[in-house]
């Protein structure tokens, strides 16, 4: 029971990999990972007019990081232009999941990723996952299975054997606000398997309109030759138990049991669920609370080479520490103010962790923001608990590591 929930959770949350789970090298960050102490990192600000809205139109990705020796391009694009709409006929969000071919003709490396909204007014974010060769045929059906481009897919792909663990997730890279071209570290890459395929999973969140989208990704490889060590991302989700504030605590969704209701209701019983699968993986109960948070154990040695963070709109702070509470405990994220349009990844100084070492992840959602985000007009008062839509909540740290 108990692993069959954690493969639940971890479909669950693999729907919010962003651009923070990336590689996380850039051409205006490689200078400050490459002398950072290690210490906390930090962002400023609070949420800006556009990242209200829809989140907000993204900018488009800005000049691309030089191409190192032995690299190349591929480029990967939406066969045709999707138009999205609410699948369950509730709600204001659809995810979408499109089949790609980068004709890859040998073993690779791959060292970046570079996504390209094509409608960012719709566009929420756009997660890349890899198909190894022996699923392509099961991909294909399934792309099959729904008219129009692609196929609904809430909580994850939708193929068999989704994600096996928190603790290697199944994907290459991924865009979401502030987003922009994600290159590993040098010496570093992600496997990807001669004939593999790509899928572009993309959340278009509804409440900017329906137009048509049309995204692509560019990803950035080198030869097996290279001899790169691989890389992995590790997934720290904690649960959200946001309550509604005294004197805006009429509407019936005030009530847990409501508001679990109708995010299943919206994503279906799968995803739906993923508020309560939560607690066999953190432990506890569920505590209405501003502040939450879910400690785990490693369960191998594996150094981490970059963090990152996410929530929705509601969220006020987020923290990674490792070992909390012992003498060799480290913050190695802390975003103070958090801000939408902010997610990119932040590189560290290398930090190890031996088998058993725990990992926290610890997050602060505020109701208050309701009364000055755009994105809630209109939307009744709820208790905010975990959910895939932009106007609900998640808490999730991530990790990029390589494994001794």
């Amino acid at each position: 029971m108990r692993t069959a929930c954690l493969r639940a959770i971890t479909a669950a949350v693999a729907v919010v990999l962003l651009a923070a789970c990336g590689p996380g090298e850039t051409e205006s960050n490689r200078q400050a990972g490459a002398s950072s102490s290690g210490g906390p990192s930090t962002s400023a600000g609070t949420p800006s007019a556009s990242a209200t809205s829809r989140a907000a139109p993204a900018a488009r990705p800005g000049t691309l990081v030089p191409l190192r020796p032995g690299e190349k391009r591929l480029t990967v694009t939406m066969p045709e232009a999707y138009t999205p709409s609410a699948p369950t006929g509730v709600g204001t969000d659809d995810y979408r999941c499109f089949l790609l071919d980068p004709h890859l003709k040998r073993d690779t490396f791959l060292t970046g990723t570079n996504v390209l909204p094509g409608n960012p007014e719709v566009v929420h974010h756009v997660i890349l996952f890899r198909v190894d060769p022996k699923q392509v045929a099961e991909a294909r059906r399934m792309d099959a299975s729904q008219p129009g481009e692609g196929w609904t897919c809430f909580g994850g792909t939708g193929l068999a054997g989704d994600f096996t663990n928190l603790d290697d997730a199944n994907w290459l890279g991924a865009w979401a606000p502030g987003g922009k071209e994600t290159v590993a570290k040098r010496g570093y890459g992600v496997d990807l398997a001669k004939g593999s395929r790509i899928i572009m999973q993309v959340h278009y969140n509804l409440l900017a309109g329906d137009s048509p989208d049309t995204s692509s990704a560019q990803l950035r490889v080198a030869p097996q030759s290279a001899g790169l060590t691989p890389l992995h991302t590790v997934l720290l989700p904690a649960p959200v138990e946001l309550p509604c504030r005294p004197g805006h605590d009429s509407s019936p969704l005030c009530d847990r049991d409501a508001a679990v209701a109708d995010v299943k209701a919206r994503f279906g019983a799968g995803p739906g669920s993923t508020a309560d699968l939560l607690y066999f993986l953190c432990g506890g109960k569920p505590v209405p609370s501003e502040v939450t948070s879910c400690t785990r154990r490693v369960p191998r040695a594996m150094t981490i080479l970059g963090v990152a963070g996410h929530m929705h709109l509601l969220g006020r702070s987020i923290r990674i520490e490792t070992n909390p509470g012992t003498p060799e405990a480290r913050t190695i994220l802390r975003i103070p103010i958090w801000n939408f349009d902010n997610q990119g990844a932040k590189p560290i100084a290398p930090v190890h962790l031996d088998p058993l070492d725990t990992v926290k992840v610890t997050c602060r959602h505020v109701q208050w923001l309701r009364d000055r985000l755009p994105a809630f007009q209109g939307q009744p008062e709820r208790y905010v608990v975990w959910g895939e839509g932009t106007t609900d909540e998640m808490c999730l740290g991530m990790l990029q590591v390589a494994f001794d």
